[in-house]
């Protein structure tokens, strides 16, 4: 079986680091990522995808990226389900991103650093 995904888009809001319960860095990210052809109305439509990244990979999204940055992600698609607060089961197809690349130049330094 074949579960692998590439995207290339900008990130919808400035990434943000949480830690599991155990203390494992964990980062949800989502990526807008345009269509490959015009609309209608002649406007590129873009799908948003939900991204999770996972230990030095969510450390360093966080660490460099923000709001508009263009990234690249190779990754596989898991779909989870949990309880919602209706008692009802839900379903959340998301990215597992696997290797990430960061397209929109290199930083001069970190985020948050002068």
């Amino acid at each position: 079986m074949i579960n692998e995904v590439v995207l290339v888009g900008r990130l919808t809001r400035a990434p943000e680091l949480k830690y599991t319960s155990e203390g494992i860095p964990f980062s949800h990210i989502t990526v807008a990522v345009n269509r490959n052809f015009r609309n209608q109305e002649g406007e590129v439509d873009a799908d948003f995808v939900s991204i999770t990244l996972w230990r030095k990979n969510a450390e360093n999204m966080t660490k460099y990226c923000d709001k508009g940055s263009i990234i690249g992600v190779v990754g596989r698609v898991q779909t989870r389900t949990f309880e919602n607060n209706l008692h009802q089961r839900a379903y959340v197809t998301e990215i597992i991103a696997e290797y990430v690349r960061f397209l929109s130049g290199k930083p001069s330094s970190p985020k948050n650093q002068p």
